[in-house]
């Protein structure tokens, strides 16, 4: 992320200060100032801007905040994040403070798919300042303040470079030095004769907060976090994918575009320090052009900035609109599967009914075949029914053994004068016997075997005593 220039204090030097480490890494380590607010995101309103170069979306735009308590000690919130800050392992409830100790394990985001580890995984540590300054990543440099301020900036014509207060070289070069400087580290002349020569880290400061958009623009900037690849493959099922595509190709040709504007700035940047080492007064007017054509190339890089950050957010907000309409497909979805359940469990409701309703009858046509249908001398059911002249009705078996022995009615003890078979009930006892059990068919089948084979021998005794 580049050289923490912004960061040195001669009042450091030698001591000790609280910093972020990034885990497996000698570099992007997050400073903690005592006293100061610390907040981390992708936006530009962040003290340090993380941009991953993998998955644009894995940090929110203001992701957590880091700061002190009353008692110095220093802790951490989440703000809301879309996925999350995790302390030891452990995921933080959104807008609850927790204390931090050295040592402690803390991971923005989730791993990808894959991946064992987050991007950004960082271990708080305390450290002395001369083993921790090389490794510190600089601050957000608030591009929309800077570019606000390029637009208010007073332009130096040729006349005043020219006028009567700048007849010496050193006047010269601190004037152009002032139009230049736009980051909060001007570059000042050091004496007369001396042309402003300031490191070059310094000059490269004005690109630090830019510095994760060129990461972004890598061709691995889209596989996303675990959320983002499900929100995605949801929402070509759901909907119209050609409109996410239309984004995505935007979202490219955008970074691309800032890439290139980046790299036009820090040549325009090495040339102007290269023409302001050898400036003269016969030159002035090409520094002039330069130090504008560097302010046109930062302006068109702010506002091409500002449009990625805007198609990001949109492009987010997609998502989400997405992911709510497929929660709203699946509750849809879920009743559908209710009513059927319901519809379902009502109709095996009407077979339980109607089963219990055939089991009744069921039961109903044996207690009318016991009480009914069944003759008083054998008790089973009337096989070959013969009514007497009273009305009652028996086997015609079991009539024929009992007249052996008297010829009167076994019910109301009336003459039996008459019998005559009766067919119906003959008819009507068989087809009920069908429908019960397969014990009671056998057990009758039986007896009408018993009693054919005794009406065959008596018929074949009666021949013979005949003859």
């Amino acid at each position: 992320m580049g050289e923490p220039g912004s960061l040195v204090t001669g009042d450091r030097a030698g001591g000790r200060s609280w910093c972020l480490r990034r885990v497996g890494m000698d570099a992007e380590w997050l400073l903690l100032e005592d006293g100061n607010e610390v907040t981390i995101g992708r936006g530009f309103g962040v003290t340090y801007q993380l941009v991953s170069k993998i998955c644009p979306l894995m940090i929110s735009r203001n992701h957590c905040v880091l700061k002190q308590n009353v008692e110095g000690q220093w802790t951490i919130m989440d703000n809301k994040s879309l996925n999350g800050v995790w302390l030891n392992r452990q995921r933080l409830e959104p807008l609850n403070v927790y204390s931090i100790h050295k040592g402690d394990h803390i991971q923005l985001g989730v791993p990808l798919e894959n991946k064992e580890n987050a991007e950004y995984e960082y271990e708080v540590t305390e450290e002395e300042w001369d083993r921790m300054y090389p490794c510190l990543a600089p601050k957000n440099d608030q591009m929309t303040g800077k570019n606000k301020g390029l637009r208010t900036k007073r332009k130096f014509s040729l006349d005043e470079l020219e006028g009567p207060g700048a007849e010496g070289p050193s006047n010269l070069k601190s004037k152009i030095s002032k139009v230049s400087c736009e980051s909060g580290q001007p570059v000042k002349s050091h004496g007369k004769g001396e042309v402003a020569s300031q490191p070059s880290e310094y000059l490269d400061l004005k690109l630090t907060s830019l510095e994760p958009s060129e990461k972004a623009t890598e061709v691995h900037v889209y596989p996303g976090s675990t959320k983002v690849i499900e929100l995605h493959h949801k929402k070509q099922k759901a909907s119209n994918p050609s409109a996410s595509h239309s984004s995505l190709a935007l979202f490219r040709v955008t970074m691309s575009r800032i890439l290139k504007l980046k790299t036009q700035m820090q040549e325009k940047q090495v040339a102007v320090l290269n023409v302001k080492k050898q400036t003269q007064k016969g030159n002035s007017k090409k520094i002039v052009k330069m130090e504008q054509e560097l302010q046109d190339l930062q302006s068109q890089l702010c506002a091409e900035q500002a449009q990625q950050q805007a198609r990001v957010e949109q492009l987010e907000k997609t998502f989400q609109e997405e992911e709510q309409h497929l929660q709203d497909l699946e509750k849809e979805q879920g009743e559908e599967d209710l009513k059927q359940q319901l519809a379902q469990a009502l109709q095996e409701e009407e077979k339980e009914k109607v089963q219990a309703q055939k089991e009744e009858v069921l039961s109903h046509v044996n207690d009318v075949l016991e009480n009914e249908l069944q003759c008083i001398i054998c008790s089973e059911y009337f096989i070959e029914a013969v009514t007497l002249n009273c009305a009652h009705s028996f086997c015609s078996y079991c009539i024929s053994e009992w007249m052996k022995r008297k010829v009167e009615c076994p019910i109301c003890r009336k003459d039996i004068k008459s019998q005559t078979h009766s067919l119906v009930l003959d008819n009507c006892i068989n087809k009920m016997v069908d429908n019960l059990s397969s014990e009671v068919k056998e057990r009758r089948i039986v007896l009408i075997r018993e009693r054919k084979e005794y009406h065959r021998i008596r018929y074949i005794t009666i021949e013979a005593s005949l003859h």
